[in-house]
């Protein structure tokens, strides 16, 4: 379960940005969670959940954002929101000459903190 890694990492990130803002604890973290990204959410939040144990979000909610797949057609140039859609044919042009250019990321958001 590749989840445990990620939120690993998360962690690292979300505790260097504790440090910088001098907060005491982090309270609420959200993340945006591409549908391509290959992350499980339900794993994610168990593997955050086993994470924060002990750590400055011990009392942190985890928030998923799940963000649509979205193409850009390099001939017509629009881009285009797919949501559950995975064609990855222009719908204004019909051509298949496109590019993801939203959907494959999980990233950090934001953060709730307390500095006292």
């Amino acid at each position: 379960m590749h989840e445990f890694s990620i939120v690993s990492s998360l962690m690292l990130l979300i505790e260097e940005q504790a440090r910088i803002h001098n907060a005491k604890k982090v309270t609420k973290v959200v993340v945006g969670i591409g549908r391509l990204s290959g992350v499980e959410p339900d794993l994610l939040k168990i593997a955050f959940d086993t994470f924060k144990e002990k750590t400055i979000c011990e009392e942190a909610t985890l928030e998923m954002e799940i963000e649509d797949i979205a193409i850009r057609c390099r001939n017509c140039g629009k881009e285009t929101t797919l949501g559950e859609r995975l064609s990855r044919k222009c719908p204004h042009c019909g051509s298949l000459n496109t590019e993801i250019v939203r959907g494959q990321d999980l990233y950090l958001k934001s953060l709730e903190m307390e500095t006292e």
